[in-house]
């Protein structure tokens, strides 16, 4: 059929009704979907969009309904590849339902968050996901009375509030238990922030696990990281200067994995000939890293989905039957048996 060439910005919604011989109603009730219409006035209306070209204005659907048609995603950083991956997940979730991703950034600082949180609620957003960041949950609680929220790294349970956690502490056990299978007894340790839920959960993955195994701590082998690669290779320095023997180092994520690999380099320490390392996330680069990284996976793509999906019930009042997925061991070369 040809589309008429009139321009869509004078095409309005009762123009479309006449042509298509119904009510303005019907063809609003139509395009809002708040009703159902008859197979034949359907059909009728979707011609006449087509040879008019017509494009609603969705500004005005979304003043008349009170909906933006968005979801306000909260990361921390726009950078990362571990939010990267997160955000790609919760992008596809949202494929299809006709919602749209409206992201914000709050850099790991409470206040930053808390006021990117009112611009996406002045944005009228209809739900806000947030991944990780230092909020309180009380906090999140109270802005929940306000929109709809999901969490990634915390457990919530409440009316128009959800949030769910990986299981860190299984993760860092199956890492440092990966390492004494190898033969490793003297493990260094490179945590996280130490007012980070995940990184604590992975501090005691790895004492407990040293304990079950009888192998006894020693202090001088945990070294205070910050999740970056410069906390990694500064965190390494120390290890070294310190002259304490070490055949393996547990790092609290990926990225200080890849700084710790840095420091040993310029040391000339082979890995993993003369030291072994494993991270954990399983970041897209850590299969490319040299050599390749053992790493624990946290599937933050799916956990993306997991999050997008879970959002879009809980506007829609649905049932949040979400499958939380699992975090895995991945061996590759970074680490190796003691001789």
């Amino acid at each position: 059929m040809k589309k008429d060439s009139s321009s869509p910005q004078m095409v309005t919604v009762h123009e479309v009704a006449r042509v298509a011989g119904v009510s303005a109603a019907t063809v609003s009730r139509f395009l809002n979907g708040t009703a159902k219409v008859s197979e034949e006035k359907r059909q009728a209306i979707e011609s006449v969009i087509e040879r008019l070209n017509y494009k609603p204005n969705v500004l005005a659907q979304n003043l008349k309904t009170g909906s933006s048609r968005t979801i306000g995603v909260l990361t921390q950083s726009l950078v990362s590849g571990y939010f990267a991956d997160a955000m790609a997940g919760i992008d596809e979730a949202l494929q299809g339902t006709g919602y749209a991703p409206l992201i914000v950034s709050g850099h790991w600082h409470a206040d930053e968050e808390a006021e990117r949180i009112e611009l996406l609620i002045a944005r009228r957003v209809d739900g806000l996901v947030i991944l990780s960041g230092k909020l309180k949950d009380a906090q999140i609680l109270k802005l929940s009375q306000r929109v709809p929220i999901v969490a990634f790294g915390r457990d919530l349970s409440a009316p128009r509030a959800y949030g769910f956690c990986l299981d860190n502490y299984w993760g860092a056990c199956e890492a440092v238990g990966h390492l004494i299978a190898q033969g490793h007894r003297n493990i260094a340790f490179i945590t996280g922030p130490s007012d980070h839920q995940d990184a604590l959960a992975r501090l005691a993955g790895y004492r407990d696990t040293l304990a079950k195994h009888a192998i006894k701590e020693q202090q001088q082998l945990i070294v205070g990281g910050d999740f970056q690669e410069s906390g990694g290779l500064l965190a390494v320095e120390r290890l070294l200067e310190s002259k304490q023997r070490f055949s393996a180092i547990f790092c609290a994520n990926d990225l200080t994995a890849y700084g710790a690999r840095l420091a040993l380099y310029r040391r000339g320490i082979r890995v993993p000939e003369d030291i072994s390392v494993i991270g954990f996330d399983d970041l897209h680069s850590s299969m490319y890293t040299t050599p390749p990284l053992t790493t624990v996976r946290q599937p933050l793509f799916d956990v993306g989905k997991c999050l997008g999906r879970a959002i879009v019930k809980m506007i829609g009042h649905e049932t949040l039957d979400i499958e939380v997925p699992q975090l895995n061991l991945v061996v590759r070369e970074s680490v190796k048996p003691v001789d």
